[in-house]
């Protein structure tokens, strides 16, 4: 009896044998090569970071931010284009009815929503106090992936003061994003030619926002270059979610909203906001991991140095007061290099 119950654990110590080995080699192997060992630190450092927790907080403020602020828009063009029905409709057509799931319905207002001084003064103050809120839980995001200190990040009123500076550049993208869906729709033209020169232009104009707002967003220095490789990802990815958008609205959501109502509109959209702000957070996360050389991890032990990089780097984002250090020790450090500085 004991000689059968003995065969019968050998093999599973052997098993848990091979998977050891092949999860060393596999470890091996993606710590020699940059094109499969970026992507895992980039993923790794996305759980380091809570990524899925940040997206989430992001998507609670931009739920409850973007209708007013698109609102905002609608009702700066007719009181700026008062009296030019046929501008507003090409400007609204070509640049609100690009956002997935309410676009739609902002069009469908336009003739309900009239120019007056008091309603939009009114408006801008509404919306941009709601509209500080997604700036606030983003630049939280981006001082948390850049590892910045809380001793370190901006006040309550520099805080907003980026967040409005953000704002501005949305809507000045939004505006030229406009501009270019003018030009297409009152030109005669609709061959490939022109809309492969539309997209071109869209996606040129979302990787320069996207690089200003990963500049803004954060109180750390950084220059073009150091933001410019999370734009191109943030850029492609938002373009793809602007069409998955459109088409998920007009294949899936047309018959849902019959049944469901406006249920199924706020769905739709807080999960197109979530999938964006994914997107988003991932490609900030592209940049870090570039920036601060927090690549190659391990997946098993032991640590990588870049793996002590981020681990302490993570840990000295908490400092609270200017006079608080915290210091971060392995096993198996001396005291003289146990900790290092946050790069």
């Amino acid at each position: 009896m004991g000689r059968r119950s003995a065969e019968k654990t050998r093999p599973r110590g052997a098993d848990d044998g091979d998977v050891r080995r092949v999860a060393e080699r596999l470890d091996a192997y993606q710590r020699g090569r940059p094109w499969l060992g970026f992507p895992i630190a980039v993923a790794r450092k996305f759980s380091d970071d809570q990524g899925a927790q940040l997206a989430a907080l992001v998507t609670y403020y931009g739920f409850l931010s973007l209708f007013p602020l698109l609102l905002l828009f609608r009702a700066v063009l007719g009181y700026v284009l008062q009296g030019r029905e046929d501008l507003q409709k090409s400007i609204l057509d070509s640049a609100l009815a690009r956002f997935p799931v309410i676009g739609d319905e902002i069009v469908r207002s336009q003739g309900r929503l009239h120019g007056s001084g008091l309603a939009l003064a009114v408006g801008i103050v509404g919306a941009l106090w709601a509209g500080l809120g997604v700036t606030q839980a983003l630049q939280n995001a981006m001082d948390r992936i850049w590892g910045v200190p809380r001793r370190a990040r901006p006040g309550p009123l520099a805080g907003r003061l980026r967040g409005l500076l953000l704002l501005f550049v949305l809507g000045l993208a939004a505006v030229v994003a406009a501009g270019l869906g003018t030009l297409t729709s009152s030109s005669g033209l609709i061959g490939p030619g022109l809309r492969v020169a539309t997209t071109a232009g869209s996606l040129a104009v979302s990787l320069g926002l996207f690089i200003a707002a990963f500049r803004v967003l954060t109180a750390r220095t950084l220059g073009w270059r150091d933001v410019f490789p999370g734009a191109v990802v943030a850029a492609v990815g938002w373009e793809a979610l602007l069409a998955l958008g459109g088409w998920l609205v007009s294949h899936e959501l047309q018959g849902a909203s019959a049944t469901y109502g406006a249920f199924a509109i706020v769905i739709g959209l807080l999960s197109w906001i979530y999938l964006s702000t994914l997107v988003v957070i991932s490609a900030a996360e592209v940049n870090a991991v570039g920036g601060l050389r927090l690549w190659p991890r391990s997946l098993r032990e032991p640590l990588t140095p870049a793996d002590r990089r981020a681990l302490q780097i993570s840990a000295q984002t908490e400092a609270l007061e200017a006079g608080e250090a915290i210091h971060v020790t392995f096993d198996g450090d001396s005291s003289k290099d146990a900790d290092e500085r946050t790069p």
